[in-house]
């Protein structure tokens, strides 16, 4: 269990100390850890809602293939990139550290993190049939750790990181606001369900289900260090509304 749960948080601790070195005026350690656990509980309402929508799905008499893409792209993907999102709407966007639009993207990230660090968890937590020694718990451990890093967690940040960079253009953008945020939230809606969908449906199409996955993660990571960069440019306020 202890390897499990350290295993499981050290991909979201090493993504969360490579993006906290972009912000050029620190955060509160206080608001980073809050914010961290917030996205960490999310994950039970969401894990509930999923459930039940799981449920409803089942008793529809959609196809398999309908199915399937309701299910990854509706009940995964946005329920996660929603409920993320409501971390920094409901704890973020009214508190007096919040100064300059960059904060809003690193802490869509964060919250991120805390969410991938109990899902990476729970995803460690397999059952082990017959005796396994300890060298192979952790071997077994650590390559699913370095592909849930590469991965699931860098998808979670990266999905996050776009919703706030619509949310911060959004402050500024006041007659286009909804627009900005709801554009933000269906584009990491629709890349986090064809990441999942492409991986657990489309698995044995040829190469198919490694090739989506791998350009949904380098067009997101350009297009989110790109938004850092131009949100670092941008004005600083006292406190954003």
């Amino acid at each position: 269990m202890i390897i499990y749960i350290v295993f499981g948080i050290l991909p979201s601790l090493v993504w969360l100390f490579y993006y906290l070195r972009k912000d050029l005026h620190p955060e509160p350690r206080r608001m980073i850890i809050k914010i961290f656990l917030w996205g960490a509980l999310m994950t039970l309402p969401v894990s509930l809602i999923q459930e039940g929508l799981s449920y409803l799905l089942g008793l529809t008499s959609f196809g398999l293939m309908t199915r399937a893409l309701l299910y990854w792209f509706l009940v995964i993907a946005l329920s996660e990139e929603f409920f993320k999102y409501l971390v920094v709407k409901v704890k973020v966007m009214d508190s007096p550290h919040l100064d300059e639009p960059l904060d809003i993207m690193l802490y869509m990230v964060v919250a991120a993190l805390g969410f991938a660090a109990v899902e990476n968890i729970l995803y460690l937590f397999q059952p082990i049939m017959g005796q396994v020694s300890l060298i192979k718990v952790i071997e077994g451990t650590l390559i699913l750790d370095i592909v849930r890093f590469i991965g699931a967690t860098f998808l979670h940040t990266l999905c996050s990181a776009t919703i706030g960079y619509s949310l911060a253009i959004s402050v500024f953008e006041a007659k286009r606001k909804k627009l900005y945020l709801i554009s933000g939230i269906l584009i990491a809606m629709v890349l986090h369900g064809l990441y999942d969908f492409s991986i657990m449906t489309l698995s044995g199409s040829s190469n198919i289900n490694i090739a989506i996955p791998v350009v949904i993660i380098m067009t997101l990571a350009l297009l989110v260090f790109s938004g850092f960069e131009r949100l670092k440019k941008m004005k600083s306020i006292c406190k954003l509304k």
